[in-house]
């Protein structure tokens, strides 16, 4: 006697014989007994089976290929029990793993630890993580992921604060890069990157644990199992559903929460079940992305370990004013066409954000409001780079208003004036001009708080720079300019070029600047044009955080 197992029915105690079609409240039955087991699943290897047969089928379960493998012979290869194994162990798919977050730090201080998991076997024993995001510090990081003795991935940490955060749901865009050892081996013909996305939940200051927890759950679980108040609640049918599934299953107050197995168990559906405790961790899948095939040794410089189209150098010290020209932040931008416009703190226009600075330091009111949010458009052009009015207020060239909307060459040492109806609001002049980057600087009351630097992007210098005993007669500089370091854009990020060696150096925030020429004291680089200002959140807060407002 059994009791009744109709998958439709749970609750049913029924009992029937053996081989009935329908238990007494008529539950179709489903075929039991050893007969079906012994028809769905495959034949055990028994004494008969040949052990080596055995031992591939083992290795095979957990996906292990040895060298002895794919040594062996192609027509034993493609034997049947080889193709089963295959069909039901898929390759494992790269993922991070992200545990020890705790929306509840003490202070505000968080540690997230970053685990490795299922990257391929041909990977590099290191490779570089490059991280963005308004949480860290200067907006971006850069660590390594680094291969142990056995093959382990030892894991990273991020560190960051949420003190003085807006409370919602902040994105950590994360990429892998191979390194140079990858790319210069012979089986490596091409570089290889991997990307993925976290997001990490700031909370209100008041907000509960169950709060907390229920805004992670809809927002990293993509399949809920609830049941309340004696209901029964099932799901069936995982099999068809492809990729991984993250479940969440409650159920309270005599109710029954089922959740079907099978589809992992069965014939050639493969597949992994884990089971834990609700637990603030979760995995990201890590999608490697297309990289152009033709990259080699020679070209690794074209893709940069720090993508940025608009950047910032910052003094720390006095001594280092030389880099930035005398000016506490050098903003860098590569834009195709660079506007320059009024600061606004939320829905600005402009890129190169400006406003007038008084006795007491910049006044985002008063004469400020006399600056367009799109008042000029600096562009490079077949001749160099050139500027375009498209203000209400105009701008002085040298003291003449060019017109709207007709483009200007700019040379050295032209003075540009915003606003042509009032004059003082800022006054910029060309400090540097080349092919492939243009300076300016202030020569109001804000040339001690910032310069800027704009660069053709993925251009560099064509021709030799002047050795650094004559860089102060170069014609394309003037002396203001002449001790900053030469900087170019190229592969997505912005270079610095020594003069004497021709070595070129990715800039990050991790780079020690102090060794390059060209910089002096401590400066640090950020890829934040304004990394002075409070970080501003530019995206929507979605439906899972507008549950905390409530």
């Amino acid at each position: 006697m059994n009791r009744c197992a109709s998958p439709d029915h749970p609750h049913c105690t029924t009992w029937v014989m053996p081989g009935e079609p329908l238990c007494a409240h008529g539950h179709p039955q489903p075929r039991a007994g050893a007969a079906a087991q012994q028809e769905a699943a495959p034949p055990a290897p028994g004494f008969d089976t040949p052990s080596y047969e055995m031992i591939g089928r083992m290795r095979g379960a957990y996906g292990v290929r040895s060298g002895a493998d794919a040594a062996r012979p192609a027509a034993f290869q493609q034997a049947p029990f080889q193709a089963d194994i295959a069909h039901a162990a898929p390759a494992p798919r790269p993922q991070l793993h992200v545990s020890g977050f705790d929306p509840r730090a003490a202070g505000g201080r968080h540690v997230v630890k970053l685990e490795l998991r299922g990257m391929p076997l041909d990977a590099p024993a290191e490779l570089a993580l490059l991280l963005q995001s308004d949480l860290l510090a200067g907006g971006s990081a850069r660590l390594a992921f680094r291969r142990g003795l056995r093959g382990e991935w030892r894991p990273v940490f991020i560190e960051f604060s949420s003190r003085g955060r807006e409370h919602g749901q902040y994105r950590i865009d994360a990429q892998l890069h191979a390194g140079p050892a990858a790319v210069a081996a012979a089986a490596a013909p091409a570089a290889r990157a991997w990307a993925a996305t976290l997001v990490l939940l700031v909370p209100r200051p008041d907000a509960t644990l169950g709060e907390i927890h229920q805004t992670f759950l809809s927002t990293h679980k993509n399949v809920r199992i609830h049941a309340d108040d004696g209901a029964i609640t099932r799901l069936q049918g995982l099999a068809a559903s492809g990729g991984a599934l993250d479940i969440d299953i409650q159920a309270r107050n005599a109710s029954i929460a089922q959740l079907d197995f099978a589809a992992f168990s069965g014939d050639g559906a493969g597949g992994k079940v884990n089971l834990a405790l609700p637990t603030l961790a979760w995995d990201e899948d890590l999608i490697e992305i297309d990289l152009p095939a033709a990259a080699t040794p020679g070209h690794l410089a074209e893709h940069h370990p720090c993508p940025a189209s608009s950047a910032c150098l910052v003094v720390a010290e006095p001594d280092a004013a030389l880099v930035t020209g005398h000016a506490r932040h050098l903003r860098l931008f590569a834009l195709d066409e660079c506007v320059l416009g009024r600061f606004e703190t939320d829905g600005a226009e402009a890129d190169l954000l400006l406003q007038h600075h008084g006795e007491h330091g910049p006044e985002a009111g008063g004469l400020t409001r006399r600056l367009s949010a799109r008042h000029a458009i600096i562009r490079p052009g077949h001749h160099g780079f050139e500027i375009e009015d498209v203000s209400r207020y105009g701008l002085l060239l040298d003291g003449v208003w060019p017109g709207k909307h007709k483009p200007v060459p700019l040379r050295l040492g032209m003075r540009i004036e915003l606003t042509a109806s009032i004059r003082g609001v800022v006054t910029l002049v060309v400090t540097a001009l080349r092919e492939h980057a243009l300076v300016l600087h202030r020569v109001d009351a804000g040339g001690g708080a910032e310069g800027f630097m704009l660069l053709a992007p993925e251009c560099a210098p064509t021709c030799a720079p002047a050795p650094p005993a004559a860089v102060r007669q170069d014609p394309c500089t003037l002396p203001r300019a002449a001790a900053m370091p030469l900087l170019f854009h190229r592969g997505g990020g912005i270079w610095h070029l020594d003069p004497a060696s021709g070595q070129e150096t990715p800039l990050t925030p991790a780079t020690a600047l102090e060794r390059l020429a060209g910089f002096h004291g401590r400066v640090r680089f950020t890829a934040r044009p304004r990394p002075e200002d409070a970080p501003r959140v530019e995206r929507r807060r979605s439906a899972a955080a507008q549950l905390l407002d409530a």
